[in-house]
């Protein structure tokens, strides 16, 4: 079954770049963005988008599943990059705040505010 776009866990996302990613939130369609499962347990219709028109670039139109990709081998793929993912965020999340600690030393804001551009010379910190 093709992705249920009138799904209430269905999300779509467009990035600056132009690709879209498709996704159920809820993680049960494995083979996304081309399939739901058959008689999916928790497809539940979306009831926010009754009566909504929707312009044509709202939801670009679903790109072709590559027929050389068996659902076996896409399903573990996808695994395997979640793992992979999964297993480097933690380090990139503590570069980021290390990046940013950086630049706000770097920059002189050190989190006091306004309070410490009027300080008196010789005064304590609070």
């Amino acid at each position: 079954m093709p992705m249920r776009e009138d799904c209430r866990h269905y999300q779509s996302r467009t990035y600056a770049s132009g690709e879209v990613a498709r996704f159920c939130v809820l993680d049960m369609a494995p083979d996304a963005p081309w399939r739901c499962p058959d008689n999916c347990p928790v497809y539940e219709r979306r009831l926010a988008d009754a009566g909504w028109t929707h312009g044509k670039l709202t939801e670009p139109a679903l790109e072709e599943e590559p027929p050389e990709v068996p659902a076996a081998d896409a399903a573990d793929l996808l695994e395997n990059a979640e793992e992979i993912i999964a297993a480097v965020a933690p380090d990139v999340a503590a570069e980021a705040r290390k990046r940013e600690h950086k630049e706000e030393r770097r920059s002189g804001s050190s989190g006091s505010g306004p309070r410490s551009w009027f300080k008196r010379k010789g005064s304590s910190p609070r």
